[in-house]
């Protein structure tokens, strides 16, 4: 009894420790994407042509598409929201600055960019997976689907831009006013050339 334990216990061991090396591995190289935005974003969007590819040459699995519409669209709306609700700060006192004796206080995300790249490209990828299972390709009328997701979206951006205009913030940081560090030279230090 104790030499079939004993060969459990070591069998799993390797692979205990293979997952422990994948898993390091896969945190170093996400790691390392972390400051190329614009690099992972065109690999998302290669696998979500990978993806959309799959799914008009299998002519199915439109279901699978449309819980896909519906995460990426819970993931846009944690992107453009802010991390502290203003609705909720109204009630307890505080409010965003709306003068410029205000305090500053900058648009923090309620998912950051990083997570919402994240969540999007392993929905993507699970979605690739799922096309290979025949079990979720329930038959669906796929137009119907494409319209219901095109008015939820309308409705809920509706929602979200009226927020956005109620509370006067912008969940976006280009076309922003950017501050540099000094600069260096006489110039800027107030020193003026004699002749």
């Amino acid at each position: 009894m104790e030499g079939v334990e004993g060969n459990a216990a070591s069998d799993s061991v390797p692979l205990a420790k293979w997952r422990n090396d994948f898993s390091r591995a896969f945190q170093y190289y996400l790691d390392r994407s972390t400051p190329h935005p614009v690099h992972r974003w065109l690999g998302t969007l290669a696998v979500a042509a990978i993806y959309m590819l799959r799914v008009y040459y299998l002519q199915g699995f439109y279901i699978v598409s449309y819980g896909l519409g519906i995460y990426i669209l819970n993931l846009l709306i944690g992107f453009l929201s802010p991390k502290v609700d203003p609705e909720l700060e109204v009630l307890d006192g505080a409010s965003l600055p709306t003068k410029g004796s205000d305090e500053f206080k900058p648009f923090i995300r309620r998912l950051p960019e990083f997570k919402f790249w994240y969540a999007i490209t392993k929905a993507f990828c699970v979605a690739f997976l799922m096309t290979f299972f025949s079990v979720f390709d329930v038959p669906v009328f796929w137009p119907i689907l494409l319209c219901y997701w095109i008015v939820l979206f309308v409705l809920t951006m509706k929602r979200q831009i009226m927020h956005m205009i109620k509370y006067k913030y912008i969940p976006f940081s280009f076309g922003k006013q950017k501050y540099t560090g000094k600069q260096s030279g006489a110039s800027s230090s107030g020193i003026k050339d004699r002749d």
